[in-house]
């Protein structure tokens, strides 16, 4: 069951794992789902968005309002929705793009979003590249993107380090890929690991004992190709006999488009071997984390209710938004289905869904 979790205010979310709704506070009048939609009418944005009326369609309404849920509105008004809010920040894998194939329609929303004056920032879950090298991906798939607009858990990683002012004579860790290491770099701080650690392996002969540096004082572990039982060791030893070493995760997504043929294991994958042997929670400073939320929001000035996040993840994309105090969206073009949507088994309501983003020109374009 996908139930809905809220971080706290300013630190990152020290797990994923869902515990029972009733200890989600009640949203504000001004950011929360219950004062843009309500069960039986009544104004309010509910109104602009009308849901095609069907028995099945009421029979669950009638349930999940029972239960104390709001079924998600399907998204029958773009403009009504554009107009309400200042900045939309978008997922990437699955809503952008697919592996490396960008999805139908990106680039003529994005380019009708601008024209209406709207904020545009892009925040992924995906911590092998660094804002720079995804501000090159972005170019390579024919998107004109800043990369001040960029924010990926890598970067996001240095940032955490940086606002508690991590020791500069300690160093971090790193079970990961280039992005994070990028990041690292460019906020000052000493590391080690990454992919040069794909390659080692362990000689396990009697009375082998492996050293590990009593300096590290922070462990990052985000989704790496070249992960090995080198790594989970090393972080392991380190977050377990270190005093004080931190345990930070990137993000603890389930699957990942490494490609648009399939879904691919994603860095909960990682984080979670290394949780099975440390036995500690890590810091999540990736999605659904408020925490680069916060830092969105200090660094544009951004007034959280006038932001719409829009995600193709339930329990990431979409509690991203929730947990910020955002109006949210959620595409059918990526991990979660209209069917797991709709289960009863989901908690977990969007403001609006729609099937891509590209459906903002469409929809457009049937109200004119």
């Amino acid at each position: 069951m996908l139930l809905a979790r809220v971080s706290p205010a300013f630190l990152p979310s020290t797990s994923s794992s869902s515990p029972s709704s009733s200890q989600a506070p009640a949203p504000s009048a001004s950011f929360g789902r219950s004062s843009q939609r309500r069960v039986g009418g009544g104004g309010g944005l509910a109104s602009s968005f009308p849901a095609a009326a069907s028995p099945h369609r009421a029979a669950r309404r009638y349930v999940m309002a029972a239960a104390g849920t709001v079924p998600a509105a399907k998204l029958e008004d773009a403009d009504a929705l554009i107009d309400s809010v200042e900045t939309f920040i978008f997922d990437c894998d699955g809503v952008i793009w697919k592996g490396d194939k960008l999805i139908d329609g990106v680039p003529e929303t994005l380019d009708l979003l601008r024209s209406k004056g709207k904020r545009l920032v892009f925040v992924t879950n995906n911590s092998t590249k660094s804002r720079k090298q995804y501000g090159k991906k972005f170019e390579t798939l024919g998107l004109s993107v800043d990369e001040e607009e960029i924010f990926a858990s890598s970067f996001a990683a240095a940032a955490y380090l940086q606002s508690i002012d991590f020791p500069e004579d300690k160093k971090v860790y790193v079970i990961g890929e280039e992005g994070i290491l990028k990041e690292l770099e460019l906020a000052g701080f000493q590391y080690l690991g990454g992919p040069t650690d794909g390659d080692k392996k362990i000689e396990l002969k009697p009375g082998y004992y492996m050293e590990h540096d009593k300096d590290v004082g922070a462990v990052v572990v985000g989704f790496d190709r070249y992960f090995n039982y080198y790594k989970v060791q090393y972080g392991t030893l380190c977050i377990r006999e270190n005093p004080g070493c931190l345990f930070i995760a990137t993000n603890r997504d389930a699957v990942t488009h490494l490609t648009d043929a399939q879904e691919w294991a994603g860095g909960g994958s990682m984080v979670g071997a290394v949780l099975g042997s440390t036995k500690q929670e890590p810091l999540v400073v990736g999605k659904p984390s408020t925490f680069m939320m916060d830092y969105l929001a200090k660094k544009f000035g951004i007034t959280t209710s006038q932001i719409c996040m829009v995600g193709d993840r339930l329990d990431t994309d979409i509690l991203f938004g929730q947990n910020g105090g955002c109006k949210t969206l959620l595409v059918l073009s990526g991990v979660t289905s209209l069917q797991t949507l709709q289960s009863p088994d989901n908690s977990i309501q969007p403001d609006f869904y729609t099937n891509q983003i590209s459906d903002f020109l469409t929809l457009k374009a049937a109200t004119v």
